[in-house]
C-alpha cells in the first residue's frame, strides 16, 4: 500500500508530502514514476513530493495518512532507512 501525508512542509518556495510504501522500495518507484516524480525526489526510503503531484496521488490510490504514522509504517514493513544508517563517509555523489 502506498500511504501520503498532506504537503505542509515548506521547501524551496513550495510545500511538500512524503510518500512512501509499505511493501516494497520497487512498488515506490513504479508509483513515483506513474506520477511523473523524478528519482531524484526519493530520499533513502521515501519521496519528496510537490503539492501539485498531491491530487494526482491520491487519485492513483495512495492513503492520505497523518505524518507521524509514515515513520511507523516504515518501521513496521522493515523498510524504514534512518539517515545514521544510510550516510555513508566521503563526498555525496549526485543522483
Amino acid at each position: 500500500m502506498l500511504y501520503l501525508d498532506r504537503p505542509v512542509v515548506p521547501w524551496r518556495g513550495r510545500l511538500w508530502s512524503h510518500l512512501i510504501s509499505d511493501v516494497s522500495y520497487a512498488e515506490l518507484h513504479a508509483f513515483a514514476e506513474a506520477l511523473g516524480a523524478p528519482r531524484r525526489g526519493f530520499d533513502r526510503d521515501h519521496y519528496d513530493l510537490p503539492a501539485d503531484r498531491f491530487p494526482m496521488a491520491v487519485w492513483l490510490g495512495a492513503r492520505v495518512v497523518p505524518s507521524r504514522d509514515l515513520v511507523r509504517l516504515l518501521r513496521d514493513s522493515g523498510l524504514r532507512r534512518p539517515k545514521h544508517l544510510t550516510r555513508l563517509p566521503g563526498p555525496r555523489v549526485p543522483g
